[in-house]
């Protein structure tokens, strides 16, 4: 007699050119375990390498967005920070996808959780989403970017705040610092990321790629280097499109999406 597993991360992929990664252990507030962050980063990597995935979405099943690092598996020595072991990356690997990534948070986003939804680009939050770093609490370091994306997201004092206490920031106040784009009904949350997803597919892809590109680069560094980023690029990237023909490329670009 065999017994169905059910995924730990479940994978759609929509004609319209975009992914949704569900996380699947919703009875373990689908805590970052072994596994699954070995299932995210395969999966996102895979998907990255697929023409026809353009954007993605990351979601959740359950009441929690994801609670972390499994804390359960770590005291049992069998974690990431317990095992000695490499363990896959998903953090890497989603800033490695060039295309947008957006977060449809359904619920509590916890320290590591915290950092998977903070490699989105986009964050959509439903109304029962909420974001904590207790990073100082539980007494391991961020090693996904949280201590230095969080005070450029929401500024250094708020930051500070968020992280000296470990204090939850509930969607609505998220929304007022900029953390997400804006809150939705809970039943309108996973339709919206995806009507979002195909907004952002009506663009030209090579533009949504370098877009995606330009604003990330140029957000890591000092405002001057990053505006001399833009200009380089930009006159490299316009003296190709002024060589080759606008509508030319436009044109290419209608044809190869009649065909996909």
């Amino acid at each position: 007699m065999t017994t169905d597993i059910e995924p730990i991360l479940l994978t759609e992929i929509d004609p319209a050119g975009y992914a949704v990664l569900t996380l699947n252990r919703p009875q373990a507030m689908n805590a970052l375990s072994r596994a699954l962050m070995t299932e995210i980063a395969e999966t996102v990597d895979r998907l990255a390498a697929d023409p026809s995935v353009r954007v993605l979405i990351l979601a959740a099943n359950g009441r929690a967005f994801c609670a972390g690092l499994d804390l359960r598996e770590i005291g049992a020595g069998e974690g990431s920070l317990g095992s000695g072991k490499r363990t896959a990356d998903p953090v890497a690997a989603l800033n490695r996808f060039d295309g947008p990534i957006i977060g449809a948070i359904n619920g509590a986003a916890v320290t590591g959780g915290f950092e998977l939804a903070l490699a989105c680009d986009v964050l959509l939050a439903g109304p029962g989403a909420r974001f904590a770093d207790t990073h100082a609490r539980v007494g391991i370091a961020p090693g996904w970017g949280l201590s230095q994306k969080l005070s450029r997201t929401i500024g250094p004092s708020r930051a500070r705040e968020a992280s000296f206490t470990g204090n939850w920031i509930s969607a609505e106040q998220a929304a007022a610092w900029g953390l997400v784009s804006r809150v939705v009904p809970a039943e309108e949350l996973l339709p919206q990321a995806r009507k979002l997803a195909t907004d952002m597919l009506g663009t030209l892809p090579e533009m949504l790629r370098r877009y995606k590109a330009i604003i990330n680069d140029g957000y890591a560094l000092p405002f001057g280097q990053g505006l001399a980023l833009e200009r380089e690029r930009a006159t490299a990237f316009n003296s190709q499109v002024k060589a080759e023909g606008v509508e030319q490329r436009r044109e290419a670009v209608r044809e190869r999406n009649r065909g996909a």
